[in-house]
């Protein structure tokens, strides 16, 4: 038997997702992993159904991501909202002939159970552990990290001893994409790299008296020489390629005990001629494997520690023997190099996630068992739910959180006492409140009866004198940038002895390393909400309701979430039933351009208010955003439509154009002159009019949706175009239609979609009339309101309105110049306007008991419910609104 026929077997589930990033395959296991049945998972996007952390989204859309990801994080049960914690191995599939639409594989594991039972191991097909881990707890070995690793790449299923069972069980794993689709998507996966776990465990190996003495290097042995300072053998990593599915079964004969060779062998198990006394051609008895590595383990010696024989990797060469005449300096060597290699590893796993709680998790596993036995992390509350800063003073006020407990004895044996997640509020006396305090840590050599009841106390009414009593105890606290984050505690049991200066200084170090990176992933986070909450409040809630118009948005944030971008989109009421649409896009991501975009926006209502024309709107925002700073960049898309004239008035500032679906259901990209972009400059912008029909509609979006890698973004375009013929009535529907057909499931960029129906103000709904500037013109012009008020059966407003009529209209005869025009259109509300040659706009002000004018617009504001000026071409509007009666109910 070699190393490379030793192969781990664990319960995996196959998720597949289609081109479109939705899911094709949801099997049973993933069902039970993740809370969902396969009827609700089928056909959606993961990042819409599983609650995946924001940096990991990415890595299941192939077109963002590209390449394999392996990784482990906690997440959400969709059902019950448990965390668990999940092993991902996530592969890119490349489109190929066959008609397989599979873009993505992603197996998935729960890592708790993988580390509880562990996985399965086989020797070929014969089995040599269960997946329940029955064997392995019989014979003292206990696995303490478990985490995902990739298999090192081989070129088809023969290349590796691996390889073919790996692709039986993911054929039976996807049995909808039939053998030949299996076959290939097994040799995508296996040339990026198996599936396969990095294990760290604790062995307790019996040994034996060797049969002579071994050779001696200054009076050391070579198993003395192998220990660490305090006197145990360090644990070791160890790589497992993993298959799916069950074990295969078991075979008549009981399986026998496995004869692994050790590192330093040739990776075969020796013969009995290697186990005869050495003869004088032979090589030292060092470089063979005694008959302590042969034996087989009895639980009932003391634990010890040493490394798996699975950490070869099957195609791994072993190093040749060291052939130095003074081994004692390479020993030297070793012993300074191994905490040094132990630091950067540990450094590398707690850093490896910007998720502060996960970094909390890592920094209790790398702890146990090197450096201890039992290990918990706890953090101020304010840090677990960065709701706030740090605080700056720690009292018994100070309410704490366990996030992490790692220990190396029985599963369960301390959830009761040191439950993980539980609310702490830790007594002043306490050696937890004196090392926060302090910033030192605080070492107990040995806790004694009375002192592990006192700290006992702390933990609410449960006894946990057992945790402490007789251990030696290490407090350190967790400062990053002069802040205290929280605690954790060491404690290792009484056969080990108390910690050392090394041991101190490996701890301190790992300390400061996860402080910081438990405040930086809490500080990203913060900048994500921050970002998320900016652009969030900067952008419409409702869409309005307008007469003669409807409106849907959808906006759909880049699943990366340091990604926050500055698309924005606003539906605007313009005075005469007109409506204002805009779409923009600030250039960049990040909290700078979500700024930058709420400025424009803003600028943009300002200006549509004036009721500019589009083209004179976007010379005002580019002048405005040049004016503001060099980085000010965006493009923006900005139309008026008129329902009354049945009229669209569009402008462009480099921006995707709109594509307009006809009554009848064509289609077609509308050729808006693209213009520069706002921030610019040198170029003037131009507009077209496009005369609408009732029952057309217009849809404009942002680049988030067209865009692919490798696509060209007129491509798209196109794509969109063709979506949209014969588009549904309804708004929502096309709207998420769209989003579900074009748009990635985690898009790299911000998505912004806005829909405009376009029905039209009815003809009879509007009456104008063209007065002579003569004082007799107002009681005829009251005489013909009223007649149309009646005609529209609002006769209770018939006084009211009246008399606001007059009021404007003796306005225009006296402060205007030229013709007079009065208009009146029954919408949403009643609204009345006044033209007039005037360029003086007339304002609102203050009246005298005295005065004999500048009451009339006084009126005005208190008996409409809006009013308004606006310039027109030529002249000005003046203008007011009416709400409509409520409607008699019947009874």
């Amino acid at each position: 038997m070699v190393i490379a026929d030793l192969l781990g077997v664990a319960r995996m589930t196959a998720i597949t997702l289609n081109g479109r990033g939705r899911i094709s395959n949801w099997d049973e296991t993933a069902a039970e992993l993740f809370g969902v049945g396969r009827l609700q998972a089928v056909g959606r996007p993961p990042g819409a159904l599983l609650r995946l952390p924001p940096e990991h989204r990415g890595a299941f859309e192939p077109e963002i991501f590209g390449h394999v990801w392996c990784g482990a994080c906690t997440m959400p049960r969709v059902d019950t909202g448990e965390l668990a914690e999940v092993g991902w191995w996530v592969y890119p599939i490349e489109p190929g002939p066959g008609g397989l639409d599979v873009r993505v594989l992603a197996l998935a594991a729960d890592l708790r159970r993988l580390r509880e039972d562990g996985p399965g191991v086989t020797i070929g097909d014969r089995p040599v552990e269960r997946p329940d881990g029955s064997e392995r707890r019989a014979t003292g070995a206990r696995l303490l990290r478990v985490e995902p690793a990739l298999a090192t790449p081989s070129s088809g299923p023969g290349s590796a001893p691996y390889a073919a069972p790996f692709a039986a069980q993911l054929a039976e794993l996807l049995p909808a994409v039939g053998p030949a689709g299996a076959e290939r998507i097994a040799s995508r996966v296996l040339g990026l790299g198996c599936p396969a776990v990095s294990l760290g465990l604790t062995v307790r190996l019996p040994i034996v008296p060797a049969p002579e003495a071994e050779p001696r290097h200054n009076g050391q042995s070579r198993a003395d020489s192998s220990r660490r300072g305090d006197g145990r053998p360090a644990p070791h990593r160890a790589t497992v390629p993993c298959t799916g599915g069950a074990p295969p079964a078991h075979s008549p004969t009981p399986p026998q005990p496995c004869k692994l060779a050790p590192p330093e062998a040739s990776g075969s198990v020796p013969s009995d001629a290697d186990q005869s006394p050495p003869r004088d051609d032979q090589p030292p008895r060092a470089q063979r494997p005694s008959r302590a590595d042969r034996s087989p383990p009895r639980p009932d010696q003391p634990p010890r520690v040493a490394r798996s024989p699975l950490s070869s990797r099957p195609d791994a060469p072993h190093p040749p023997p060291d052939p130095s005449p003074h081994p004692e300096k390479g020993l030297e060597t070793m012993a300074v190099r191994e905490p040094l290699t132990y630091l950067g590893e540990a450094g590398q796993q707690i850093g490896s996630s910007l998720d502060h709680l996960q970094a909390a998790r890592a920094l209790a596993e790398v702890l146990v068992p090197r450096l201890a036995d039992f290990a918990a992390v706890e953090l101020l509350e304010r840090v677990v739910a960065d709701s706030a800063p740090p605080a700056a003073e720690i009292d018994e006020t100070t309410q704490m959180r366990r996030v992490a407990v790692v220990h190396n004895d029985e599963p369960g044996r301390w959830d009761d006492a040191v439950p993980e997640g539980e609310a702490l509020l830790l007594p002043p006396g306490t050696p937890f409140v004196q090392a926060m305090r302090t910033g030192r840590p605080v070492h107990i050599p040995r806790v004694g009866p009375a002192r592990a009841a006192e700290i006992a106390a702390s933990f609410g009414g449960r006894d946990a004198r057992a945790l402490f009593t007789g251990r030696a105890m290490l407090i350190v606290p967790l400062i990053a940038r002069g802040r205290v984050l929280g605690t954790f505690k060491l404690l290792r049991k009484p056969d080990r002895r108390a910690f050392g200066e090394l041991d101190l200084a490996m701890v301190d170090e790992l300390g400061r390393r996860a402080a910081l990176c438990i405040d930086n992933g809490r500080l990203y986070r913060r900048e994500v909400q921050v970002a998320e909450e900016l652009q969030r409040s900067m952008l419409p809630d409702d869409p309005p309701d307008v007469a003669g118009a409807r409106v849907r948005y959808r906006y759909r944030p880049a699943e990366q979430a340091a990604k926050v971008g500055g698309d924005w989109f606003d539906a605007i009421p313009l005075p005469g039933c007109r409506l204002g649409i805009v779409v923009g896009d600030v250039m960049g991501h990040g909290l700078t351009s979500a700024a930058i975009m709420g400025q424009l926006r803003t600028a943009v209502r300002t200006l549509a208010a004036e009721d500019i024309r589009p083209a004179r709107l976007l010379r005002q925002l580019d002048g405005l955003a040049r004016r503001l700073g060099e980085d000010y960049l965006a493009t923006c898309l900005y139309a008026v439509y008129d329902p009354v004239e049945r009229r669209c008035t569009l402008a462009n500032a480099g921006h995707v154009p709109p594509v307009l679906v006809s009554a009848f259901g064509d289609s077609r990209v509308l050729p808006v002159p693209s213009g520069v972009p706002i921030g610019v400059g040198g170029e003037p912008f131009e507009a077209m009019e496009v005369q609408v029909e009732d029952g057309s509609q217009l849809v404009l979006c942002t680049d988030g949706l067209l865009e692919r890698r490798g696509r060209d973004i007129d491509l798209g375009l196109e794509e969109l175009r063709g979506r949209l013929t014969d588009a549904t009535p309804d708004l929502d529907l096309t709207c998420d239609s769209l989003l579900d057909t074009l748009a990635a499931s985690t898009p790299a960029d911000d998505i912004a979609i806005v829909a405009v129906g376009f029905d039209g103000i009815p003809k009879d709904d509007v009456a104008a009339w063209e007065l002579d500037p003569d004082p007799s013109t107002v009681p005829w012009v009251r005489a013909e309101v009223g007649a149309k008020l009646a005609e529209w059966e609002l006769e209770p407003l018939t006084d009211t309105v009246q008399l606001l009529v007059s009021e404007l209209v003796t306005n225009a005869l006296v402060h205007g110049a030229g013709a007079i025009g009065l208009r009146v259109i029954k919408g949403l509300s009643l609204l009345c306007e006044v033209y007039d040659d005037g360029a003086d706009l007339p304002r609102l002000r203050h009246a005298e008991a005295t005065d004999e004018t500048g009451r009339g617009l006084q009126l005005v504001a208190h008996l409409s419910a809006r009013w308004g000026t606006h310039r027109a071409e030529p002249g000005k509007v003046v203008w007011f609104e009416h709400d409509l009666p409520s409607p008699v109910l019947p009874r």
